[in-house]
């Protein structure tokens, strides 16, 4: 049977960590929904917006990776109402509590990866188009032979692809930080 301070402290530390998991997540989702929707937009009123072939995938893989973030979000809010259950006479068991954890370690670990593999694929379509851009030229497309376009410069549009992608990758490592965090702890008592 456990003391009831730890189970004071371990209640205490799921509803804090559980907290601030949940709304540093919802700050970036929150970041990552508008920057997606701006870019969207941007690339619809952008002339020529089929000439970044790969950002289409990256911008995809993003998307889901956002997607897990939102059930990420959900297994933080359960976080906080097993900490909220641990300080009443009757609680989950150890292995419940674990089993919660290790569901938002698994969902966060799958964003990581997902939105990874989405970071390089933004970031290789956006080499693959910087490469083609002539040296300290900006505005226009550069022309090859026969008036073929060759490359595109990188717009701001673009960028916010990596931006997106960047937060919402910040906000799944948030997640698995402070999720080990709660599992070392749980493990630690045992």
């Amino acid at each position: 049977m456990a003391d009831p301070i730890d189970m004071s402290r371990m209640s205490s530390a799921l509803r804090r960590i559980g907290w601030m998991r949940f709304w540093s997540q919802l700050t970036l989702g929150v970041v990552v929904v508008g920057v997606l929707f701006f870019s969207k937009v941007g690339n619809q009123l952008a002339a020529n917006s089929q000439r970044a072939l790969g950002l289409g995938p990256g911008l995809s893989l993003t998307t889901l990776s956002f997607l897990v973030l939102l059930w990420s979000l959900w297994q933080g809010w359960l976080i906080v109402r097993c900490g909220r259950a641990l300080a009443q006479p009757v609680r989950p068991g150890r292995g419940e509590t674990a089993r919660l954890l290790k569901r938002g370690l698994v969902g966060d670990l799958l964003g990581l990866i997902l939105a990874s593999v989405g970071y390089q694929a933004l970031a290789g379509s956006l080499f693959v188009q910087a490469s083609l851009q002539a040296p300290g030229f900006f505005g226009a497309p550069i022309s090859g032979g026969l008036n073929r376009v060759v490359g595109f410069p990188i717009t701001s549009i673009e960028m916010l692809g990596v931006l997106s992608n960047t937060q919402v990758l910040f906000a799944h490592l948030i997640g698995l930080v402070f999720t080990l965090w709660l599992l070392q702890r749980i493990h630690r008592r045992a």
